[in-house]
């Protein structure tokens, strides 16, 4: 009988697994797809004229493609990190990041079913604000040749050094090139 009970019970599981697996799916394609599109086929001249400053007209074309992104926060980080390799400020690419983990639809109705509409009009009123304070502060905590060396390491990682399989190893250039030899 406890067999049974426990059968059942690692079943409803292994089923509620699936289901939540199948519901988180969609964003990680959607969001990597996008960002694979970006990287593809968005040229550099044309990313740098929609989002290559962080004016005004730039923040909210960031705020609107965020918002109807992907709300799936590894999927916004590699949208944001595609944006900014290709042409987009620094702080536009935040901002869409930030709109799109923070200012999606979904998040709203989840919001407001599990707690409340208050949370969800709370969300959707400090989003804003905070969206208005990183871009007016955004371009002072990070500087334009702090960028720049972040956009340089990221459209040459070898002329730099940085090999993806370095840095998650841990082992320096050097190192990796002794241990090659």
């Amino acid at each position: 009988m406890v067999a049974v009970a426990w059968g059942h019970d690692v079943g409803a599981s292994l089923r509620e697994a699936f289901f939540m697996f199948w519901e988180t799916l969609w964003p990680l394609v959607l969001g990597f797809t996008l960002s694979g599109a970006v990287q593809a086929f968005v040229p550099k001249e044309q990313m740098e004229r929609t989002m290559g400053d962080h004016r005004p007209a730039s923040i909210t074309r960031a705020s609107g493609l965020g918002v109807v992104s992907s709300s799936c926060s590894y999927a916004a980080t590699a949208m944001a990190k595609s944006l900014f390799q290709k042409g987009a400020d620094f702080v536009t690419a935040m901002v869409f990041m930030f709109a799109s983990t923070n200012l999606v639809i979904e998040l709203g109705i989840v919001l407001i079913i599990l707690l409340g509409w208050q949370f969800a009009a709370a969300e959707f009123i400090g989003g804003p604000i905070m969206i208005v304070l990183l871009a007016l502060t955004g371009g002072w905590v990070i500087r334009r040749a702090m960028a720049d060396k972040a956009r340089r390491r990221l459209e040459h990682p070898a002329e730099t050094g940085d090999h993806d399989h370095q840095a998650m190893s841990g082992v320096s250039p050097e190192r990796q090139a002794e241990l090659e030899h």
